[in-house]
């Protein structure tokens, strides 16, 4: 009985110290033409993946057709706050390079071309 106990014990204890990685939650991102967006960033296999959540236009939310569409495309970790993965951006419809250096509630992300010698960048601010 002892050891069920204390088995049972150790179960309930690794399988709620399994912490979530930094990069999880809701995220805005930078206006760009005039237009923002919370991402939800989860798990995606090994990886990680954001969905637009909510948009916004002017300060006023708006149902954009983008709605539930990847953003942030299969983000691997490569330690210390940084990822590497691809991005779309809507405005013109295109997926680039993409790269994240996480640093708090905030993050930096790079959309890039050419190998990743030409890079747009934003900082998003964690929701929560």
């Amino acid at each position: 009985m002892k050891r069920v106990t204390i088995f049972a014990a150790l179960v309930a204890v690794t399988a709620g110290g399994v912490a979530a990685d930094p990069l999880e939650g809701t995220w805005q991102t930078e206006p760009d033409e005039g237009a923002y967006a919370h991402v939800m960033i989860e798990p995606c296999g090994d990886n990680f993946c954001g969905k637009i959540a909510r948009t916004f236009k002017d300060g006023a939310e708006y149902q954009s057709p983008n709605l539930g569409k990847a953003l942030v495309i299969d983000m691997a970790p490569e330690g210390d706050g940084n990822y590497r993965g691809q991005v779309w951006r809507p405005s013109n419809d295109r997926i680039y390079l993409g790269k994240i250096a996480l640093n708090g509630d905030r993050m930096k992300l790079s959309g890039c071309v050419a190998g990743g010698l030409i890079c747009s960048k934003q900082t998003w601010a964690r929701i929560q």
